[in-house]
């Protein structure tokens, strides 16, 4: 398992969450993702997630959107 603190804003708020992932790196996009499960994952309204063939910056943009920015991986 490797451990990574992610760093971000979420509505213009720093925020720190820690991952352990099977993976071996975790890129922003990846890391992206996470953070939409861990704060949208329980919504009911689907919309909130990326289609799951979306693009890295398909991604990103949808994690903007909902006020996850300034995404910095660590670890």
């Amino acid at each position: 398992m490797h451990t990574y603190s992610v760093n971000y804003l979420f509505n213009d708020e720093p925020r720190t969450h820690t991952f352990e992932l099977q993976q071996s790196r975790l890129p922003v996009h990846e890391a992206a993702m996470h953070l939409l499960q861990l704060h949208f994952g329980d919504n009911e309204n689907s919309l909130m997630m990326p289609n799951a063939d979306a693009t890295p910056e398909e991604m990103l943009e949808q994690a903007r959107v909902v006020g996850i920015t300034g995404i910095d991986v660590v670890g």
